[in-house]
């Protein structure tokens, strides 16, 4: 049968070849809304828009065809405080509203959501590049469920989220190309939860930012709860930094991440973290890897990971490898990669001819490495910023293709042998995003899962998200969490708590506590040191105080020790005065010792906690004694202090099995070795060596307003999570300052686990 007239493809044609042929979407609602504002946007500050004079403006462009969609201006730091005005100005009627009120609010912001949303996706998809049936089917049908979702707990904040309350101004800082999930992620629970924000999208992507503020000004969200600017980097900066921000919330890459980390250091706002990092893949021989090949080529073949770009590292069993490497090509060689705005593409443009190069110099020298590269290049089109589906293998793990992020359609395969070390390979890199295991086995799948140093696990599928599941890394990825429960507490603080102010002092961080032994010691036999008494003609034994770390006491490295003095300045005893190498044993018996406390049965360890408690009941009238001569408190309050440790230690015992997730007394209670540390000696200098070492991954400090500010600095190196008190006295008697839920929020972190069911009722 002939073709149709003019060249068409019959429809005898089009089954006989089972091509695709073109399935363009009209952008014409997105191209209207910009002809409504002259393609020409200011920022949208207090409910309005706003075009300060003599500002600069960048150019909004199409990435896929150069296209120029629109003009927004780079703000200027006068910009910033206008806009943290008119967000705290809002916030004091905001945080006041009924819970009733504010939920109200976002439901009609997902009802004006949902009105435009073909708008929204057809914006986001020309201004990033994205494939519009991905931004269609997946990102916008998402924020809209955000919002919804976040709207219940706004109504359920006086009752779920009791002894909480709002930090105040929230500055929401997104790098990412493609922003509009990662601007849901920050609005909802930060509004829901009684804060008001300030934008600043990524300098590529603004547009989609822009509409959501006027969407929701539409919605009748009171003016100045959300604003939003528009410039550079350096823009960043400034807006974190701004003394009347109150929190930070950052979506975007591993640098951003250290920039604005130690920007914030020492000013007192929380900071919370989503950084970049690229999926990890792990494929058993039990696998189904058809579906593996399925799963894993769709997800690298468009920006659907939680980073900015799709790569991913996969390591493969070996016994699989070739099978799976046979499918995965077939698959890549098939997938369409074109105009972002045809819903017949796979893929669509990267965000730039730099973003293009720069992936382009990862793949070139792993294949000067000796590596095998495979590249779809049949369907990418001749011009613009594409990049064919590519599969690397063959390479080393310390190939920098293997170490580091590929922000691209890259896949880098690895093989393996037994479970251990598809674990070991994996966790060995500074990132912790999410992963992916391939199983038929689900106890290896789950076993598997929990091991893994990352924030979202994903069995037998990849990139599935729900708005009741927090989404977050670990590691050098972040330690934020957006979405469910988990992630209000980000944008909360315990009712008894004011915002600390200390504001950053001028702190040299190169000499900060960094000299060990650096105060002139006692000096045994002079005045004021305790001289050891007499009975019955016999001196008493000397008593030394050692470290204590690896489940033993240990004699400090550098020999010397520290005088402990009670309140009249006498010494009371000589303590270790620990270095920066007792310090690093420390953590290295730590590390040791983590992995089987964290598999022991919750309940193994609260038994070991309740037995912690009964050991110091044994020993109560020697504890409250020793606290008597070093506090000088009359006996009873000493002996109050005791019981409220053991209270305490009831308290976390019976949290152990219910929340998903002194040394001689720690030595007779069957706490393993190396679970409990402890090293004595100048508490700044031992700080600044923990919080240094690459292999602590959290940091609890309770001192001075410098040491705090320097915990937070530092923290930069590996992108540590921190806990400070900025110099605030706590009151540590107190249920609610001393222990509680602001604790479990500190002490755990929420690792999502998605499992597929439907076996029997599918539909």
């Amino acid at each position: 049968m002939a073709g149709a007239a003019g060249g068409r493809p019959s429809v005898w044609d089009i089954y006989s070849s089972m091509e695709y042929g073109p399935a363009p979407e009209g952008a014409g609602p997105a191209q209207a809304w910009l002809e409504t504002h002259g393609r020409s946007f200011g920022h949208f500050v207090a409910g309005k828009w706003w075009k300060p004079e003599g500002r600069e403006t960048a150019s909004d462009t199409n990435p896929a065809t150069g296209e120029l969609l629109a003009t927004t201006l780079q703000g200027e730091p006068e910009d910033v405080e206008a806009a943290v005005q008119a967000a705290t100005k809002a916030f004091e009627a905001w945080s006041r509203l009924p819970c009733h009120a504010r939920a109200r609010h976002l439901h009609n912001m997902a009802r004006t959501i949902q009105k435009h949303q073909r708008l929204l996706a057809l914006l986001e998809s020309l201004d990033t590049g994205k494939p519009i049936g991905e931004v269609r089917d997946r990102d916008a049908p998402l924020v809209v469920r955000h919002f919804y979702h976040h709207a219940g707990w706004a109504q359920l904040m006086g009752t779920e989220m009791g002894g909480w309350k709002p930090l105040g101004v929230v500055a929401a800082v997104v790098t990412w190309n493609s922003p509009l999930l990662p601007l849901a992620w920050k609005i909802c629970p930060a509004l829901a939860m009684g804060n008001t924000m300030v934008l600043l999208p990524p300098p590529r992507a603004r547009l989609s930012a822009l509409l959501l503020a006027e969407l929701g000004a539409q919605a009748g969200l009171p003016p100045g709860v959300l604003n939003v600017l528009t410039g550079e980097g350096a823009l960043a900066g400034g807006l974190a930094a701004h003394p009347g921000v109150d929190a930070v919330a950052v979506a975007g890459s591993v640098e951003v991440g250290r920039s604005l980390r130690r920007a914030t250091a020492g000013g007192g706002p929380r900071l919370s973290l989503q950084l970049g990092g690229d999926t990890l893949a792990i494929v058993f021989d039990s696998a189904d890897l058809d579906g593996a090949a399925v799963g894993l080529s769709d997800a690298v073949s468009c920006q659907r990971g939680l980073a900015p770009g799709p790569g991913a590292l996969l390591l493969v069993q070996e016994a699989v490898a070739g099978a799976l490497l046979q499918r995965l090509k077939m698959r890549l060689g098939q997938l369409r990669v074109g105009d972002p705005l045809d819903k017949a593409m796979d893929g669509g443009a990267l965000a730039d001819e730099a973003q293009r190069g720069a992936i382009e110099t990862y793949v070139e020298e792993a294949r000067a490495e000796g590596a095998e590269i495979f590249q779809a290049w049949a369907a990418l089109p001749a011009r613009g910023p594409f990049y064919p589906p590519t599969l690397i293998t063959g390479v080393a793990s310390t190939s920098r293709c293997v170490r580091e992020e590929i922000l691209g359609p890259v896949l880098v395969v690895l093989p393996f042998r037994t479970a251990k070390e598809a674990v070991a390979l994996g966790n060995h890199r500074p990132s912790g995003l999410a992963a992916s295991v391939w199983t038929e086995n689900l106890p290896l799948a789950m076993e598997v899962a929990q091991s893994l140093q990352v924030g979202t696990v994903w069995i037998n599928g990849q990139n599935f998200f729900d708005a009741a599941a927090g989404v977050g890394g670990t590691k050098e990825s972040g330690n934020g969490r957006d979405g469910g429960k988990e992630g209000l507490y980000e944008y909360v603080r315990p009712s008894w708590q004011s915002r600390p102010r200390p504001g950053p002092t001028e702190l040299d961080y190169k000499t900060f506590a960094a000299s060990y032994g650096a105060d002139p010691p006692s000096v045994p036999g002079h005045s004021g040191v305790a001289c050891p008494e007499l009975e019955e003609n016999m001196p008493r034994v000397d008593r030394t105080y050692k470290l204590y770390y690896g489940g033993a006491q240990k004699r400090p490295e550098g020999m010397a020790s520290l005088p402990v003095l009670d309140p009249a300045g006498n010494v009371l005893a000589y303590v270790a005065d620990g270095s920066a190498k007792d310090i690093r044993n420390a953590v290295e018996a730590a590390h040791k010792a983590a992995p089987g406390w964290g598999k022991r049965a919750a309940h193994t360890r609260a038994q070991v906690l309740y037995y912690v408690a009964e050991n110091l009941e044994l020993r109560r009238e020697e504890v409250a004694s020793r606290l008597g001569a070093l506090t000088g408190a009359p006996p009873e309050e000493a002996r109050r202090e005791v019981d409220l440790g053991l209270e305490r230690l009831f308290h976390w015992a019976a949290c152990c099995d219910k929340s998903g997730g002194v040394m001689q007394i720690f030595d007779t209670s069957d706490v393993p070795g190396g679970v409990v540390n402890i090293v004595t000696g100048n508490r700044d200098h031992l700080s600044r060596t923990l919080v240094q070492h690459q292999d602590v991954q959290a940091m609890w400090y309770f001192g001075s307003p410098q040491g705090s500010q320097f915990v937070e600095w530092a923290s930069a190196g590996n992108l540590k999570r921190t806990w400070v008190s900025h110099g605030a006295p706590r009151r540590w008697e107190d249920p609610a300052q001393g222990a509680g839920e602001e604790f479990l929020y500190q002490a755990t972190q929420c690792k999502n686990i998605w499992i597929p069911m439907g076996e029997i009722f599918a539909n």
